[in-house]
């Protein structure tokens, strides 16, 4: 009896929490809003605005638009993305899985120990990865061959003043005026390096330590990089991704929908249906993918590179 309270007054407690969670967020962006509009009516801030517009120049022979390689890029890294962290909160929070999965031993990766069995939600989450990080693997290569990374890299140290000047406009609702097809703000520029080049990387070499294909035997290299560290910023960046995802998305539709969607999708700078019919099929896709990631149909294609179990 004493469990059943416990348990119900947990529940009512986490309901409590969030009913007033929800009106605290939303006091506290009006106070953002607010503070942000006073700051921007100030002499001081209009003065560093004009200095600072939002944007900084881009390197002479930066390239314009987006080519094709760079939408179906877009698609797939947004496509394994979603199924990752689909994924990892089921690894983190199932407590029956659908089944397991045993690595073939005869393939084309050997080991001399047996292989160790993994939950079948653990099997497609390593699998997402696997093809997500062969992703981005062509998309860094694609990106340094055609001159897209001048678009994303910080070049100059007025990129820091710029995006400050940035966050300040899209806090103030007065957002910046700027042509992504040209040249991204500061604020996106930044956004976009730290997403691609530094929490991509960190997913990976976070999900690789925790990951089975680590050396368990090789102790000064596990006390040098413990797995608990690993666990403590795993987490998080799925959290940021999460949190871009939804910023990300929003800003799209917000700031001018067909035409940011033609950029990425329609592969012009035209305000017209094409980009958004595109995207509307990509989400489309994704959503079947989301539905159809369960182990009735996971179970036969995990069966084609190992056994699968329900025990």
């Amino acid at each position: 009896m004493s469990t059943t309270k416990n348990k119900s007054g947990t529940s009512k407690g986490k309901r409590s929490r969030l009913y007033w969670a929800v009106p605290a967020a939303l006091v506290a962006m009006v106070l953002v809003v607010l503070l942000a509009k006073w700051l921007t009516g100030t002499p001081a801030v209009q003065s560093f605005m004009a200095d600072y517009p939002g944007h900084s120049e881009l390197p002479a022979g930066a390239p314009v638009g987006f080519p094709a390689w760079l939408a179906w890029q877009h698609f797939l890294n947004a496509f394994f993305l979603l199924l990752i962290i689909r994924t990892g909160w089921q690894v983190r929070t199932t407590t029956r899985p659908g089944g397991y999965w045993t690595r073939n031993n005869k393939g084309l990766i050997r080991t001399k120990t047996a292989p160790t069995k993994i939950s079948l939600e653990l099997w497609f989450h390593l699998t997402l990865d696997a093809l997500w990080i062969l992703n981005g693997l062509i998309f860094a290569v694609l990106l340094f061959a055609t001159g897209q990374w001048m678009r994303i890299v910080p070049t100059s140290w007025d990129v820091f003043p710029n995006a400050a000047s940035a966050l300040l406009q899209y806090a103030s609702l007065n957002w910046p005026t700027d042509n992504g097809w040209v040249n991204y703000n500061a604020l996106q520029l930044l956004t976009y390096f730290v997403t691609v080049f530094i929490a991509a990387p960190l997913a990976f070499i976070t999900g690789l330590r925790m990951s089975n294909a680590w050396p368990k035997k090789a102790a000064a290299l596990n006390k040098a990089y413990p797995i608990e560290a690993a666990r403590a910023v795993h987490f998080p960046v799925m959290i940021y991704f999460v949190a871009f995802i939804v910023v990300h998305v929003f800003l799209v539709l917000a700031t001018g929908a067909l035409r940011n969607l033609n950029h990425m999708y329609g592969g012009s700078d035209d305000v017209s249906w094409v980009g958004f019919w595109i995207f509307a099929a990509s989400v489309a896709v994704m959503v079947g993918a989301w539905f159809l990631a369960r182990p009735l149909f996971l179970r036969p294609i995990a069966s084609l590179m190992g056994k699968v179990t329900s025990r």
